[in-house]
């Protein structure tokens, strides 16, 4: 038998496990007349339960936040009877046309969570902020990165004296992965790309944004991001990993080559948006290894995928890459 290459095993490597009851909540659940459910931000709960925070796209289009919580994050899902967070165009402009895609980073030195969320203005999708203690009320900080940005999360504690927000700017020049910095949450500079959209035939050819809030590890912060390449029936959206550094977020350590999930069942092929798997939120587990992945399926329904997080880091060490800024392209990581 001949001796497959690192490249073929990367391929092959299982890191995400779907859960058999996917997917796990659709527009059929909701108390109220829906389009769509999809792209939730998760968090864990003081008393151990999970909470979603689900991207709801109403029958105009528009979209709004709805919570749903679960004792085990599969089922038994109770959804708020009404809207938790409805756009605010009057005080708002920036969310006349909804808000989207939110993620949750719990700020132990606010004892609060920092939701970053897109806000759709006319002139484009931005970034907004908004804070809470209980998911009931909300103290919006409004949009802090103007149009066209999304695909943002807060990291949960400061670096050196500022505050870190990685984001997806869109400019004339591509759209890849950016870092910020800010002493207050309100005003924000020393921007940085962190990593670009690679070109030609890859799976991140087109354009990239991060995916999951980053998870801080012993070796670094732990990106999960997704990529898209346009093909002739459409974008295709799959996921990737990187490392950056623990102290200087804004150098990645490491990137992957492969994509490690992708669209493969019919609940993620065909829906609203065809082929389209997209995280917003992740929960770890007691053991502090076990990840839930919680991604928008096909713009559709929500589903859930466990994986491990040292897994995923070890896959990235034996894979992965030393990153170069020339479109992803360096010197191949020698594996011992």
């Amino acid at each position: 038998m001949s001796r497959r290459t690192s490249e073929e095993l990367a391929e092959d490597s299982v890191l995400f496990h779907r859960h058999a009851r996917n997917p796990i909540l659709t527009a059929k659940d909701w108390p109220y007349p829906i389009n769509t459910v999809f792209n939730a931000a998760a968090t864990l709960m003081p008393d151990g339960s999970t909470l979603l925070l689900n991207r709801v796209e109403d029958r105009r289009g528009i979209s709004h936040f709805s919570v749903a919580r679960s004792e085990n994050g599969i089922d038994g899902w109770i959804i708020d009877p009404e809207p938790t967070l409805m756009p605010d165009p009057q005080w708002h402009p920036e969310e006349i046309w909804g808000i989207e895609d939110p993620r949750i980073t719990f700020v132990p030195e606010f004892e609060r969570y920092v939701i970053a969320y897109t806000s759709y203005s006319r002139g484009g999708p931005g970034v907004s902020l908004a804070l809470t203690s209980d998911f009931r009320t909300f103290e919006r900080m409004g949009v802090i990165m103007a149009p066209d940005d999304k695909d943002a999360a807060l990291l949960p504690r400061r670096i050196g004296d500022c505050w870190a927000l990685i984001h997806r700017p869109t400019t004339t020049l591509g759209a890849h992965i950016w870092i910020s910095f800010s002493p207050d949450l309100r005003h924000w500079g020393s921007h940085k790309m962190v990593i670009e959209a690679r070109r030609g035939a890859w799976w991140d050819a087109n354009k990239i944004g991060l995916s999951l809030p980053p998870i801080e590890t012993a070796k670094g912060w732990l990106i999960v991001y997704h990529g898209v390449r346009q093909t002739a029936s459409g974008a295709l959206y799959r996921l990737g990993l990187a490392l950056l550094d623990k102290e200087t977020p804004e150098r990645c350590l490491l990137r992957g080559d492969h994509w490690v999930f992708g669209p493969e069942e019919p609940y993620e092929r065909k829906g609203d948006v065809d082929n389209v798997v997209f995280p917003c939120g992740y929960t770890i587990a007691s053991d502090g290894d076990t990840m839930a992945m919680y991604y928008g399926a096909a713009d559709t329904c929500i589903a859930v995928a466990h994986a491990s997080i040292q897994q995923l880091l070890a896959w990235l060490e034996k894979f992965g890459r030393p990153y170069t800024s020339e479109f992803g392209v360096g010197e191949r990581r020698r594996n011992a």
